[in-house]
C-alpha cells in the first residue's frame, strides 16, 4: 500500500481535523495533552523525574485509545509524528476558543481542503503563527 506522502502542514491540517472527526476523539486528546503537560511541568519544575515517564503515557494512552475504538482509524502520528503534536496542540487551542467544531464541520464538508478557509486566514496564521514554518513563511 504506497499511499502518497502530505507535502505541507496546510495540506495535513484537513486530514488531521477528518480523523478526529468525534468529539469524544477531541476530548479525549485534549485530556491527554493537558495531562501530559502537567506531568513534564511537574517533572521539570519539581525535580521528579519519575513523571517525566508519565508524560508520553498520559498523551499517547487517550488518543490512540480515541482513534482505535472510537474513529477506528490509525492516528496520523504513525505516519506524521511532528505534523500530529503541533496539530494537536492547535486543536486543543481552538477547542479552548470554541471554534474546533467548526473546524471540524468545514473539514467534513470538504472545505477544509483549502488553505485558505472561509474567514481568508489559514490555519498556520489563525492557530498557530508563533509555530508557523519557516518555508510557508517565504
Amino acid at each position: 500500500m504506497n499511499e502518497e506522502r502530505i507535502k505541507t502542514f496546510d495540506d495535513f491540517w484537513p486530514f488531521y481535523v477528518r480523523q478526529h472527526a468525534h468529539k469524544t476523539t477531541r476530548t479525549l486528546h485534549f485530556v491527554g495533552s493537558t495531562v501530559a503537560m502537567a506531568c513534564l511541568a511537574g517533572g521539570l519544575l519539581f525535580r521528579r523525574r519519575s513523571l517525566l515517564p508519565l508524560v508520553p503515557l498520559a498523551a499517547y494512552g487517550p488518543a490512540w485509545a480515541a482513534h482505535f475504538f472510537i474513529e477506528k482509524n490509525r492516528p496520523a502520528t504513525f505516519k506524521y509524528p511532528l505534523w500530529s503534536l503541533r496539530a494537536d496542540f492547535i486543536m486543543c487551542m481552538k477547542m479552548l476558543g470554541g471554534t474546533m467544531d467548526a473546524e471540524v464541520e468545514r473539514a467534513m464538508a470538504g472545505d477544509g481542503d483549502r488553505p485558505e478557509h472561509a474567514n481568508g486566514s489559514s490555519v498556520t496564521a489563525v492557530a498557530a503563527e508563533p509555530y508557523r514554518d519557516q518555508a510557508s513563511v517565504n
